[in-house]
């Protein structure tokens, strides 16, 4: 046998044979050993180990077609159970094809080799390779268009109390048909999770929200209070002591939405911060085309959306989330007990009031209102 040179530190390949018997979180710790394997077992440890400790408050981005998937029934909404999802920004395509399974909706297994033009004379729509009737969409429309002609949606609200509002009906129907935690709207309404939207009105919920505008519905999207909503979740995290780690899945629109947190606390309210302290990725998005989806945790650090102290707590695996989401969820549920619940969304007003404190005593409200 060979001496050790003491400039290898790692420990030796050398993994047990697989049996068939093995836990997913077993697997991943025993068999996961190298290139982006390796980066999903340093997630899911850097999950589990990390991010889930009682002081850190854990915010999870969604984008691409995870509902459709199954996968806010099978993964989210276990994990929002069990304390380990604080609150989350999602496009609104993957709270609308959610809303359908709380409706008694059903979406199937297809294929992506089908012929879209006979789909299409047939009355199916497919999502690669997920296929549902046609009338699912016109059904949840219909839900949606029903739901928000209610008094209490005649009003400017963020999305997430839209989301809560609309979770509260959703959650009524799924009582109605027999039904328990198939929808994300639904479980989060009951564990008190606020749901963002970064663009409300790039989804089928925001097209039915505009036409019933066109109709004389008082709804509106107040973006200014999402923006601040946000903030204030991390800096009531940060300024009681506590951590903020960040969950995304795949980029867009919700990535930058969630980390612009840190910016907006810094860099406009002028509130002495540094950075979320925890970033964990699964993505398919490369960093040199220069988009936000494929931007490292390193690049986030010159914005100041990222602790630079805290770069060693961060991790990227380049995977489908279709592959990382589950596995990450098995390993987490599996390694770590549950935690009690934040409550974030009670705790809005709160949160709000802290922000504007500490915006004013930073100076920077009446440094602007000098200059105006």
């Amino acid at each position: 046998m060979t001496s050790r040179n003491p400039h290898i530190k790692g420990r030796a390949v050398d993994p047990p044979p697989i049996t068939g018997a093995e836990t997913a979180a077993d697997l991943i710790d025993r068999a996961f050993l190298a290139y982006n394997g390796a980066r999903l077992r340093e997630g899911a440890r850097l999950l589990a180990e990390r991010m889930l400790e009682d002081d850190v408050t854990v915010a999870l981005s969604l984008t691409g077609a995870l509902t459709p998937a199954g996968l806010g029934m099978s993964a989210i909404i276990p994990l929002m159970r069990a304390g380990f999802v604080d609150w989350i920004v999602s496009t609104g395509a993957n709270l609308y094809h959610d809303t359908h399974f709380g409706l008694g909706l059903s979406m199937h297994q297809g294929t992506y080799q089908a012929d879209d033009v006979e789909l299409r004379e047939k009355g199916v729509v497919r999502i690669y390779d997920i296929f549902f009737d046609y009338r699912v969409l016109l059904d949840t429309d219909a839900f949606f268009r029903e739901v928000i002609s209610a008094p209490e949606f005649q009003r400017a609200m963020s999305t997430a109390e839209f989301h809560w509002l609309c979770g509260k009906y959703v959650r009524a129907r799924e009582k109605q048909l027999g039904l328990e935690y198939r929808s994300m709207l639904a479980a989060a309404h009951e564990f008190g999770v606020p749901i963002y939207t970064s663009s409300p009105g790039d989804s089928s919920i925001g097209m039915n929200v505009a036409a019933k505008a066109l109709e004389g519905n008082q709804l509106v999207f107040d973006v200014n209070a999402d923006v601040n909503e946000t903030a204030a979740i991390v800096w009531d995290a940060k300024s009681r002591g506590g951590k903020s780690a960040v969950w995304i899945l795949g980029g867009g629109s919700p990535k930058n939405f969630l980390l612009q947190t840190e910016p907006q606390i810094q860099e406009v309210l002028g509130i002495a911060e540094k950075g979320h302290d925890y970033f964990l990725a699964v993505t398919d998005a490369r960093p040199d085309t220069g988009g936000l989806s494929g931007a490292t945790p390193a690049e986030a650090v010159s914005w100041g959306k990222i602790d630079p102290d805290q770069l060693p707590g961060t991790v990227i695996c380049y995977t489908d989330s279709t592959i990382g989401l589950p596995l990450l969820a098995a390993y987490a549920l599996a390694r770590h007990p549950p935690r009690k619940l934040k409550r974030l969304y009670d705790r809005r007003v709160e949160l709000m009031t802290r922000l504007k404190e500490a915006y004013y005593s930073s100076g920077r409200a009446a440094e602007q209102q000098a200059k105006s």
